[in-house]
């Protein structure tokens, strides 16, 4: 899956701060840039993560579905209920 368009990167940023989610001393344009780091990263480390997929599920698995896996452990890490 290809990096997220600005529009879509401010949209991510827009929903984490009406979340609640940036600690007050944390500037807009730092969440922002915190923001575009880590969707840079996954871009460049797309091989690495479709790599530590077992291969049944990388061989049958969408580019939506991995970043779906990937993003659920996350949010689930972060303490986020996945009821």
């Amino acid at each position: 899956m290809p990096v997220l368009s600005s529009a879509e990167r401010l949209a991510v940023w827009q929903r984490f701060m009406e979340l609640g989610h940036c600690p007050p001393t944390v500037l807009k344009a730092d969440l922002r840039a915190a923001l575009d780091a880590i969707d840079d990263w996954l871009e460049t480390n797309a091989l690495l993560v479709n790599a530590i997929f077992p291969l049944p599920f990388r061989t049958s698995a969408t580019p939506a579905q991995k970043a779906f896996v990937v993003a659920i452990v996350a949010a689930r890490r972060a303490g986020e209920s996945l009821d």
